[in-house]
């Protein structure tokens, strides 16, 4: 789920005025249990779109795995959002709300975004997949929003800035030839015994500034993606954000662990070896 209201803890490193979370080797351990959850809850999400299954339907299957571990949704509830995921189709960017009368139909685009608490711990991980076989559009905006969210997390290094992570995002996006949006406001943010925490992580800007990177900070890192204008809209029901042409959007995040052999991908099966191999990095599995 994307940054919105950011939430002062009692912190262990300070950056400008805002209080980063630190974690100790021992919680990050217990981030990983929690980003396994999370992980397992997208892969059944995933395994159960189709044409005719409903958001709500969807919704029930994530949080179903979610308690079997013995954990609990962190969106369920969250400023009085009703779902245990967000569930955003097409034009929807982030926090479309699940409902038990709107089905998935043949090419729908929906983004399913997930997090779960296990021993107070929270994770957040979302993917965009296609119900059938995706056009050479939308198999293109999916494909250039996973890579950016990859090139970020391979700057999630201990010694670098924050804003390297944001740079690489936007780097990778600007480098196609189609001219995609990067939606603005929206973006990760620190994660730990709160969902949401400082520091927020935008998806563009310089290299080199920002808040140190050390061992032990735990970061979402989530690009929002579309195909035309990224100039977006907030919907009545006060949570679903869209693009304000109507363009199709993506969106892809991971929670990851800067420690310090590398990234640690918490919320990806391998630890994030697929996706950061081709950056050369090998995180622990």
């Amino acid at each position: 789920m994307s940054a919105g209201i950011l939430s002062r803890l009692p912190l262990l490193a300070k950056w400008s005025g805002r209080m980063i979370q630190i974690k100790t080797a021992h919680e990050i351990e217990l981030m990983r249990a929690s980003g396994l959850v999370t992980a397992g809850a997208i892969a059944a999400v995933k395994a159960a779109v189709r044409p005719g299954v409903s958001t709500g339907e969807l919704d029930a299957i994530a949080e179903d795995h979610i308690r079997s571990k013995g954990a609990v949704p962190n969106f369920l509830g969250y400023h009085g959002f009703t779902g245990t995921i967000c569930a955003s189709i097409n034009d929807e960017i982030v926090h479309g709300i699940p409902n038990p009368d709107r089905r998935l139909a043949e090419g729908d685009n929906i983004s399913i975004d997930c997090g779960a608490i296990l021993q107070g711990w929270h994770s957040d991980s979302a993917v965009t997949v296609t119900v059938g076989d995706p056009s050479a559009e939308d198999a293109a905006l999916m494909d250039v929003t996973e890579r950016s969210m990859w090139a970020g997390l391979a700057k999630a290094v201990a010694g670098g800035r924050l804003t390297d992570i944001s740079a690489a995002v936007e780097q990778t996006i600007t480098a196609e030839q189609h001219p995609y949006g990067i939606v603005d406001h929206y973006g990760g943010h620190g994660i730990g015994t709160e969902m949401h925490q400082d520091p927020h992580v935008l998806n563009y800007g310089r290299p080199g500034r920002g808040p140190k990177l050390v061992p032990g900070l735990t970061l979402a890192i989530e690009p929002m993606v579309t195909v035309g204008d990224p100039a977006t809209v907030e919907l009545d029901d006060g949570w679903t954000v869209v693009t304000k042409d109507g363009s199709r959007a993506a969106h892809f995040e991971h929670t990851v662990a800067i420690t310090p052999e590398g990234p640690w991908v918490l919320t990806a099966e391998d630890g994030g070896a697929a996706g950061l191999a081709p950056f050369g990095i090998t995180p622990r599995g």
